[in-house]
């Protein structure tokens, strides 16, 4: 089994009202840079990486992917996560990635 390089940072859920109601929690611009850095070839498609989510001690397997405008990796929160672990909008939550 290979071995996964940890991110953890806290942020808040956010709720894009352009795309249809999509959840996310942005990975801060400094750990995304080094994301970038280190991994930009394992980016597939429109910059989604495939990573292991773990928030609020709830894990799953989902995706990341780089937003050319904001400079930054998002991870989208979908319902099922959001219903699990009762996460809200703006309510700081406890991310770690494995990548």
């Amino acid at each position: 089994m290979k071995n996964k390089v940890t991110y953890a940072f806290k942020n808040k859920m956010w709720q894009d009202s352009a795309s249809g109601g999509w959840y996310f929690v942005a990975i801060p611009k400094n750990l995304s840079k080094e994301i970038r850095t280190n991994f930009k070839n394992q980016e597939e498609g429109w910059g989604r990486m495939k990573i292991i989510a773990i928030v609020e001690k709830i894990e799953w397997k989902t995706s990341i992917w780089f937003d050319t405008k904001s400079d930054h990796y998002l991870l989208p929160i979908k319902a099922e996560i959001r219903k699990k672990g009762r996460l809200r909008i703006d309510h700081p939550l406890e991310v770690t990635l494995l990548i």
